[in-house]
């Protein structure tokens, strides 16, 4: 329990920038999110909010997930844009990045957010976004980047008239003989 870790902390660990200790909790029910934005510094561009499929704790990497999110309340996808928002202003951010949450509940009334990794660089995700949305976001990243405005791109946050969906693809044909189940 939280209050049995809180003691312990405080009274048999040692905890300095040369002991440092990582604390670790499970998500129940949690979805996860990535967030894929740019930034100029004066202005954030959300190009894709995207809901694993898959609950929290699979790797990004090995999950499917959809662009819009299918199941997240608006409430929820402003709160992580707002969010995004922040943190890319805060970070100095020019250019592409990249955002992880967990959603803890996301369905109920209260969903728990939380921020798993924020990246200031292109993520995995960024070539479906940029065919989800018509836009090569990578380009004008890099553009932005060499001090261009976003706002002399025309980006606007319009409504998705399809639903695209990302899958993981496992190199199963290079393991001959693995049990793929």
């Amino acid at each position: 329990d939280d209050e049995q870790l809180d003691r312990y902390i405080r009274t048999a660990v040692q905890v300095s920038g040369d002991s440092p200790v990582l604390i670790d909790q499970y998500l129940s029910k949690a979805t996860e999110v990535d967030v894929d934005a740019l930034c100029d510094g004066e202005t954030v561009f959300v190009a894709g909010v995207m809901e694993h499929i898959e609950e929290a704790g699979v790797h990004s990497g090995d999950s499917a997930c959809s662009l819009p999110p299918f199941s997240l309340k608006p409430e929820t996808i402003a709160e992580l844009k707002r969010q995004t928002e922040a943190m890319a202003f805060a970070l100095q951010v020019r250019g592409l990045m990249n955002v992880q949450f967990a959603i803890e509940e996301p369905h109920s009334d209260a969903p728990r957010i939380y921020v798993l990794e924020v990246n200031p660089r292109a993520s995995r995700t960024v070539p479906f976004v940029a065919k989800t949305i018509g836009q090569p976001i990578a380009s004008i990243a890099a553009k932005v980047m060499a001090g261009e405005s976003l706002a002399s791109f025309g980006l606007t946050d319009k409504p998705y008239d399809h639903i695209a969906v990302k899958e993981a693809v496992f190199p199963f044909a290079r393991f001959p003989g693995v049990d793929t189940i």
